[in-house]
């Protein structure tokens, strides 16, 4: 595979990274790990892991999975996760009964180089799954098999949509819960409300179907956890990007947290 030659900025990593730790430094809710490392090109390079342990609830926590940066060069889901754990850090009430889990770069040498590919030259969102020799892909399926996720949200932006969208995978559940963070977002960028979204047929803005090969729960979990990829319009400002995907997140948590009280109450 031909790999595209690049300009390594080894500072943006620290960069992205410096805000979540000094927030993990300041509360003792939130824990920051490595959820692995890998070496490229003689360089050492981590995915990091931030865990906000929410209050507790009524029930079993339920564990959240949020993952940003899976291409490189859509930065806005990372910086929205900061401005989530921020919140949760002042407000924790908001994550009663979550433990919400936040893997901010998933593609760390994309991310260095500005590039939705890694630096070997492969698209990670369609390496999952099928026997990659990747290591984020390795490092982060290991994650989704081992965390035991209640729900899975990963974060997108799409430069060849002007508005929000989202995949549902074609589940009920996935659904409900992306149709009002949908509507929520509204307040700050448009949605797209085209009949084909992405190569896929759309209803107001959300895709039942999917690639293969995305960022998804392993193929024998059950009972399923929800999973929904939330799509920013990349051409959009960034800080609107943000906030679009800020309020999405509080509002599929809002929304989970009554399926389940609705659910224990049968």
């Amino acid at each position: 595979m031909l790999v595209v030659p690049h300009q390594v900025h080894p500072h943006k990593l620290r960069r992205v990274c410096a805000p979540f730790l000094g927030l993990a430094e300041d509360c003792r809710a939130l824990i920051g790990a490595v959820a692995g490392s890998f070496t490229m090109a003689e360089r050492s390079y981590t995915i990091p892991r931030f865990t906000f342990l929410g209050p507790r609830g009524g029930g079993p926590q339920q564990r959240i999975g949020l993952f940003a940066l899976v291409h490189g060069d859509e930065p806005a889901g990372a910086s929205a996760l900061l401005q989530l754990l921020e919140k949760l850090v002042d407000r924790p009430g908001l994550a009663t009964g979550y433990d919400v889990v936040c893997y901010p770069v998933c593609n760390p040498t994309g991310y260095e180089d500005d590039t939705r590919c890694n630096r070997a030259g492969f698209d990670l969102n369609r390496e999952f799954w099928r026997g990659s020799v990747q290591p984020e892909v390795r490092i982060l399926e290991e994650e989704l098999s081992t965390q035991g996720f209640d729900g899975i949200i990963a974060l997108h932006a799409d430069d060849t949509s002007d508005g929000l969208y989202g995949y549902a995978h074609g589940r009920v559940l996935n659904e409900n819960l992306l149709m009002p963070a949908l509507q929520a977002s509204e307040r700050v960028l448009p949605r797209n409300r085209d009949r084909v979204i992405d190569g896929f047929r759309a209803a107001d803005g959300i895709i039942g179907d999917c690639f293969t090969g995305v960022l998804a729960p392993p193929p024998a979990q059950k009972p399923r956890p929800f999973e929904i990829i939330f799509e920013t319009p990349a051409r959009a400002l960034f800080d609107q990007q943000v906030a679009a995907t800020a309020i999405a997140l509080e509002s599929i948590l809002a929304a989970y947290r009554g399926f389940i009280a609705y659910a224990a109450n049968l």
